[in-house]
C-alpha cells in the first residue's frame, strides 16, 4: 500500500492567535494555536504546520515562545515557517522544539539557503513551501505571502528545490486557497509524478471528497487544510475513516 497518507492541519499565526482567510486575505480569528494544536494532536492529525504570518521582530519572539509551548503539549511532528531567512532562524526554531522548518520567499530570493539548511540539519528538516497561481502564461510562483508574482515557473522551481536537497514540497494553489472547491489536482499530479520527494497538497479543501481526490487524482503524499478543521466542518477521525473506506492508506 506504500507509505500512509498524512492529514495535516495548518495554523496561520498572527499576533499569537490562529487566523484564516480566503485567497490569502480577509483574515478571521480561529483561536489559540497551542490549544488548537493540542486538540488536533489528540484527534489523530499526523503532523501540524504553524506559519508565522507577521514575522516582524516582535512577532518572531511571540512565535518562538509559542513553538516552545506547542512542543511541550503535542506528541506529533510539527513544521514551522514564516520569516526564516538564515541558518540562525532555523536553529532557533529547532531548539524551541520544531521538527521541521518551512521556507518560501527566502528560498526564491536565495536558493542556496535550501542547500545550507539540508547540509547543516538534514533534508528531513527542510520543507520548501511554494505558493503559485495559474495564469495565461502557466503556473508561476509568488513571494511575500502571495503578494508578489515572480517569473519563476512552478514545475521548474520545484525540480530545483528537490535538486538542492529539500525533503518535501508544500504546494499551495492560491486560486484554490480558502475557496473550498477542491485542490489543484492537475498541478499536484504533475508535481508528484515528476519528483521523488513528498508533495503536500494545500489550498482548496471543503469536503472529504476533496482530500480523497488529492490522494487519488493528485497523487499527493499529504493533504493540508485549515478552516475546515478550525471551524469544525470536518473531523479528523471522520475524515480518516472515510479515506480508509475508499482505499487510502491512513493511520487511524
Amino acid at each position: 500500500m506504500g507509505l500512509a497518507k498524512r492529514i495535516i492541519p495548518c495554523l496561520d499565526v498572527k499576533d499569537g492567535q490562529t487566523v484564516k482567510g480566503v485567497n490569502f486575505v480577509n483574515l478571521r480569528n480561529a483561536g489559540d494555536p497551542v490549544e488548537l494544536g493540542k486538540a488536533y494532536s489528540m484527534a489523530g492529525a499526523d503532523e501540524l504546520v504553524f506559519l508565522d504570518i507577521t514575522a516582524s521582530y516582535d512577532g518572531r519572539k511571540t512565535f518562538t515562545d509559542m513553538v516552545t509551548r506547542v512542543a511541550k503539549e503535542i506528541n506529533i511532528p510539527f513544521t514551522v515557517g514564516g520569516g526564516i531567512t538564515e541558518l540562525a532562524d532555523v536553529e532557533r526554531l529547532l531548539q524551541a522544539g520544531a521538527d521541521k522548518v518551512s521556507i518560501n520567499s527566502a528560498a526564491i530570493k536565495r536558493p542556496e539557503l535550501i542547500n545550507e539548511i539540508t547540509s547543516h540539519f538534514g533534508s528531513q528538516v527542510c520543507v520548501c513551501a511554494i505558493d503559485a497561481k495559474n495564469d495565461d502564461e502557466g503556473w508561476h510562483c509568488y513571494l511575500k505571502g502571495g503578494r508578489e508574482r515572480t517569473e519563476l515557473n512552478l514545475f521548474e522551481w520545484a525540480k530545483e528545490v528537490q535538486d538542492r536537497g529539500a525533503g518535501e514540497i508544500l504546494f499551495t494553489s492560491m486560486d484554490n486557497d480558502g475557496v473550498k472547491n477542491g485542490y489543484a489536482n492537475d498541478a499536484l499530479s504533475r508535481l508528484a509524478d515528476s519528483l521523488s520527494i513528498p508533495i503536500i497538497a494545500s489550498g482548496g479543501a471543503g469536503k472529504k471528497e476533496h482530500f480523497l481526490d488529492a490522494f487519488t487524482v493528485g497523487h499527493a503524499d499529504a493533504a493540508l487544510a485549515a478552516s475546515v478543521f478550525h471551524f469544525g466542518e470536518i473531523g479528523i477521525n471522520e475524515l480518516k475513516g472515510y479515506l480508509k473506506e475508499n482505499g487510502v492508506n491512513v493511520r487511524i
